[in-house]
């Protein structure tokens, strides 16, 4: 199972930190601790709050992290006060001032040590172009909508083919990226998630077609929060060349799967984008897609890239035939592309067997 998300602690403050570690162990709460922003970053978005130490705020801010809910800036009496100008540029939604507030802290902590896992997210990512990370991808969301999970589907890759039309969604009415290019964190979850196309369980975030490549980070950050609170699993197709806003949803993910064609150059090509994605994701594994005009093995492949192999993607005719009729993949539950996302979705959620996946 994925690591549950924990409470972000930003200081480096020694007397800060040990105050925090101990109304965090009274609350019964595990916590994160990064020294500046720049280790903050790949935990600040997934984080169920953060707490930044007066010492660090103006560092946060000059590192122009992205908008998110519930940031605390916190200190000491007597060191808060030259902060209070920066806490609204940041974005913190409260200021708290120990030891006065020792109390409140502490029932934050305790507060989330109680609380589930809100949900679980996987990125997907082609080992070179036209590795059928899109198909994946739509495949694995459909798939989690089948088995009973309010999902989540993002589109990040600006110059891919557009999910709409992997879905056979490109009618449906709802907002797209651009719409979302003055988003931040502070929009309101189901608002923002009923505004986005769908069809019962599933949402999807994708491009117009007339619009610029590329994804705003804020807008990116705001849905990533608004998912957290409303989906079971958010599904993320991600561009090889990863922009800004592809890394934070890279690191907020759970696990990242690569797709590798079973190809002496796609696997070349592979390893270079692996030993990107693995720098911002720790749970890496890749799925081989046959055929195998070298009769390269999965197990191989999956060896040679030093990953776990959690499957390999057969030819399916009936796959292409039915995105091109409009037909989203796995839509019917049958075919090795559906057999392998239900596989894939279990693993993530831990979701017992489903009668109509089966």
């Amino acid at each position: 199972m994925p690591a549950p998300r924990r409470p972000l602690l930003v200081t480096a403050d020694p007397d800060l930190l040990d105050d925090l570690l101990r109304l965090a162990a009274v609350g019964g709460a595990d916590t994160d601790v990064a020294p500046d922003p720049a280790a903050a970053r790949a935990r600040w978005s997934g984080a169920p709050f953060v707490l930044v130490g007066v010492d660090q705020a103006a560092a946060c801010l000059r590192a122009r992290l992205p908008r998110r809910t519930r940031v605390v800036l916190i200190g000491h009496a007597g060191a808060i006060a030259p902060a209070w100008n920066v806490a609204d540029l940041l974005g913190a939604e409260h200021v708290a001032v120990l030891p006065e507030a020792d109390s409140w802290v502490m029932d934050l902590f305790a507060q989330r040590s109680g609380e589930p896992a809100v949900s679980r997210t996987l990125a997907v990512i082609g080992g070179r172009g036209g590795a059928g990370a899109s198909i994946l991808a739509a495949g694995l969301a459909t798939t989690a909508v089948r088995v009973g999970h309010r999902t989540l589907l993002i589109d990040g890759d600006p110059l891919g083919g557009g999910l709409d039309l992997v879905l056979g969604w490109e009618e449906v009415s709802g907002l797209r990226w651009s719409a979302l290019a003055g988003a931040d964190g502070r929009v309101d979850p189901p608002a923002l998630l009923g505004a986005l196309p769908n069809r019962g369980d599933l949402v999807l975030l994708s491009f117009d077609r007339a619009e610029l490549p590329g994804v705003p980070i804020e807008a990116m950050a705001a849905t990533l929060d608004a998912a957290r609170r409303g989906r079971d699993v958010i599904i993320a197709d991600l561009p090889r060349q990863l922009d800004d806003a592809a890394l934070l949803a890279l690191q907020a993910a759970d696990r990242t799967l690569l797709v590798v064609p079973a190809e002496l150059r796609a696997t070349a090509s592979a390893a270079r984008t692996a030993a990107v994605v693995a720098a911002h994701c720790e749970n890496l594994a890749v799925v081989v897609r046959g055929p195998a005009p070298g009769n390269l093995r999965a197990r191989d492949i999956a060896a040679a890239l030093h990953l776990p192999l959690a499957g390999t993607l057969r030819p399916e005719p009936a796959v292409c035939r039915g995105i091109e009729e409009g037909r989203a993949p796995t839509a019917d539950g049958k075919g090795h592309l559906a057999a392998l996302c239900h596989h894939l979705i279990s693993d993530l959620t831990r979701t017992p067997t489903s009668k109509a996946a089966a």
